[in-house]
C-alpha cells in the first residue's frame, strides 16, 4: 500500500507561496468595485488591506517568496501533516496527485493561524523596518 500520511522535517517546508493564477487558462475576470463597477485597483483595497496583501492578492507571479519572519513563525507547529487523497484522485479520474493538510496540530486547531501571521506580516512590514 503507498504512504497516506507524510510528514516533512523542518527543513524542507516550503520557501514560496505558489500562485495558481499564474497556471490558469485565461486569466479571472476582474473584480468589480460594487459603487464604480469597473475593475478594482490596489487603490481601492488599500483602506481595507495592507498593501504588502494587496501585492500578493494581485500578483500573477508563480512562486510568492515567504518572508524569514513568517517562516520562522511558521516552524513553531508546522510542518502540518500532508495526507494524500487517494480515493479522490481515483473518483476524479486524474493523473494529478492531490493531497490535504491536516490544521488540527497548529495552536488554534485550524489553518487560521497560517493567514492571520502572514497578514500580520504584512501589516507591519508595510509599516515598520525589520
Amino acid at each position: 500500500m503507498s504512504q497516506t500520511k507524510i510528514f516533512l522535517p523542518e527543513s524542507e517546508l516550503p520557501k514560496q507561496w505558489y500562485n495558481i493564477l499564474a497556471d490558469l487558462p485565461k486569466p479571472m475576470p476582474p473584480v468589480l468595485h460594487p459603487a464604480t463597477q469597473k475593475p478594482i485597483t490596489p487603490d481601492d483595497l488599500a483602506p481595507l488591506f495592507p498593501m504588502e496583501v494587496i501585492k500578493q492578492e494581485v500578483s500573477t507571479e508563480r512562486w510568492i517568496d515567504i518572508p524569514d519572519q513568517v517562516l520562522d513563525i511558521y516552524r513553531l507547529w508546522r510542518p502540518s501533516p500532508l495526507f494524500r487523497a487517494y480515493r479522490l484522485e481515483k473518483a476524479l479520474d486524474t493523473p494529478a496527485k492531490i493531497y490535504f493538510k491536516y490544521e488540527g496540530v497548529s495552536p488554534a486547531g485550524s489553518h487560521k493561524p497560517n493567514l492571520v501571521w502572514r497578514a500580520i506580516f504584512s501589516t507591519l512590514n508595510a509599516k515598520f523596518t525589520w
